[in-house]
C-alpha cells in the first residue's frame, strides 16, 4: 500500500511540474529559464519513477495481473 501511495504521489508531482511549465510558457514574458527547469524536473521525475517501477518489479514488490 505504501508503494502505491509513493507512485501516486510521484504522478501528482509530475503533473504539477508539467502544469507549472505550461504556466511559465504562457505567462512568463522574460527570457528566464523557468520553463526549461520545470520540464527538466518533469523528465527527471518520470525517469526516476520508471526506474523505480522496474526495480520494484525485479524485486517482486509489484506483480502484474494475470489475464
Amino acid at each position: 500500500m505504501l508503494f502505491k501511495f509513493i507512485v501516486v504521489l510521484f504522478m501528482f508531482i509530475i503533473v504539477y511540474s508539467l502544469g507549472s511549465g505550461l504556466f511559465y510558457l504562457v505567462r512568463d514574458r522574460s527570457n528566464s529559464t523557468r520553463v526549461v527547469k520545470a520540464l527538466t524536473w518533469r523528465i527527471g521525475l518520470s525517469l526516476f519513477l520508471f526506474i523505480l517501477l522496474l526495480v520494484a518489479y525485479a524485486l517482486g514488490w509489484i506483480v502484474p495481473h494475470q489475464i
